[in-house]
């Protein structure tokens, strides 16, 4: 199988041209990768991966890409995208207890479980859930794709963070309620860590424009706002090495 070396700032986004560039690793690159978001990466193409097989992930997935492909740009997709994810959020039968559960030893610490569901054999997309338990939060970090994140199950308190000359600037905290949903379309709000109010333990939907568990993102301190790497992993699926 091809190994593919690439600059993900090379790639085209919906409805723009290439980037014209010099760069060695931006020519001979495959077209259709509209969700990449601009972050250098190693791939390496495979099928793409069905953690959670069943005919509602199949169909969310295709009506994703549909709208994907209609759009002029990221912005453009998450609108397309939004009434259909707003759907998912709102059936309460297609998530399967197991996806649902925490995890003690997690790679975010905290009990927090982050389940993989889909993801795209290119990278390009990530579905999954992340797990919550009641006053556990996550670290304070970034996610380095566009996309949309939902709330399925419990409360989530969610503080968004702007970083400006190395610090950590609190911009935004809302109070988040099964169904409610938001964009990432970074570098805008793409910041922010979340924190469980509920006494049930709280259940989020991700679809985002990258392998989000296995790329390597930034933690930050809030206080310092000094990053570190990050990549969060998942419960349920090794990393590949892209």
């Amino acid at each position: 199988m091809p190994v593919i070396l690439w600059w993900t700032r090379c790639l085209p986004v919906p409805g723009q041209p290439a980037p014209q560039t010099t760069e060695p690793w931006c020519h001979g690159l495959p077209g259709d990768n509209e969700l990449w978001t601009g972050w250098r990466r190693i791939g390496r193409v495979t099928a793409d991966e069905y953690v959670l097989d069943t005919p509602v992930v199949r169909d969310f997935v295709e009506s994703v890409r549909e709208c994907i492909r209609a759009a002029e740009s990221p912005a453009d997709a998450i609108e397309r995208i939004r009434p259909r994810f707003g759907q998912l959020l709102r059936d309460p039968e297609w998530l399967p207890n197991r996806y649902r559960e925490p995890v003690p030893e997690s790679g975010m610490g905290g009990g927090i479980g982050q389940w993989l569901l889909y993801r795209a054999g290119d990278g390009s997309m990530s579905l999954f859930s992340l797990v919550v338990p009641p006053d556990a939060q996550t670290p304070v970090h970034d996610h380095l794709a566009w996309g949309l994140v939902g709330l399925y199950r419990g409360t989530q308190d969610e503080e968004i963070f702007a970083r400006e000359e190395g610090q950590l600037h609190l911009t935004e905290r809302r109070s988040l309620h099964p169904g409610e949903f938001y964009a990432l379309l970074p570098p805008r709000d793409d910041i922010h860590r979340v924190r469980t109010t509920s006494a049930e333990t709280s259940v989020s939907i991700h679809l985002l424009a990258n392998d989000t568990g296995c790329v390597w993102r930034h933690a930050y301190d809030p206080d310092s706002g000094e990053e570190s790497p990050f990549r969060s992993g998942y419960v349920n699926a090794p990393c590949i090495d892209r």
